[in-house]
């Protein structure tokens, strides 16, 4: 008899004999005991999980300057810009860093650096977009960025939401993402900050990493070197 066999027999055994049988009774509780602690394996492994925010801060591809009529606002992007937002997407699809939520300002060259990462990865145009008019003018401001994404990515996303992508500008980003990692931080055009923090929700973890304890996991650039 193998022992497979002898545990499936001993385990019917179990629902048949009388409950005043010690070795029975230890063999269902044995069982009862597996199966809670499997249980616990699961539930924590799936709450280990939902403790990692993500966040990306990507600023804009690099716009065009074939059109001096335009206002700032309203400039488009560059056939090389063109090509970096395709880059990009690339490589956060492959590093896996896909954004369930999109904040993106509305200038014109942000719109079009999303459109162009959405067309070339499925995942991008699955994410929940929004168009934040503020992010294209705080940006400007000095100190006030890295406050104002805090705001505004608890306003818009849910515990759920692990990955959370803000597109906008310099000087702005540039600062924010060196503040939150505690480092001084370069973001050239069409350059992703990839952030990492612990927190079971969006606000616990900007209230338990604050600014400067983000954990900076790599700056994601869309050369080919």
């Amino acid at each position: 008899m193998t022992m497979t066999s002898k545990i499936s027999n001993s385990l019917m055994y179990n629902w048949s004999s009388p409950p005043h049988n010690k070795r029975n009774t230890c063999l269902r509780m044995n069982r009862r005991t597996q199966s809670l602690l499997l249980e616990t394996q699961v539930t924590d492994t799936v709450e280990s999980q939902s403790l990692f925010r993500r966040l990306i801060l990507l600023r804009h591809a690099k716009n065009s300057w074939e059109y001096p009529s335009l206002g700032d606002h309203d400039r488009p992007l560059s056939k090389a810009g063109k090509d970096d937002a395709f880059n990009v997407s690339q490589k956060l699809q492959q590093l896996g860093w896909i954004p369930q939520l999109i904040l993106s300002s509305d200038a014109v060259r942000t719109r079009e650096t999303l459109k162009i990462m959405q067309e070339h990865e499925k995942g991008f145009l699955e994410a929940q977009v929004h168009f934040i008019s503020s992010f294209y003018s705080v940006a400007a401001m000095d100190g006030r960025t890295a406050e104002h994404l805090q705001q505004t990515i608890c306003k818009y996303s849910t515990d759920e939401i692990v990955t959370v992508m803000c597109m906008g500008h310099n000087r702005g980003w540039e600062e924010a993402a060196s503040m939150f990692a505690g480092a001084l931080i370069e973001l050239k055009t069409c350059n992703a900050a990839l952030l990492e923090a612990s927190g079971k929700s969006w606000e616990e973890a900007f209230a338990i990493a604050g600014l400067g304890v983000w954990k900076l996991q790599g700056i994601v650039t869309p050369s080919r070197g």
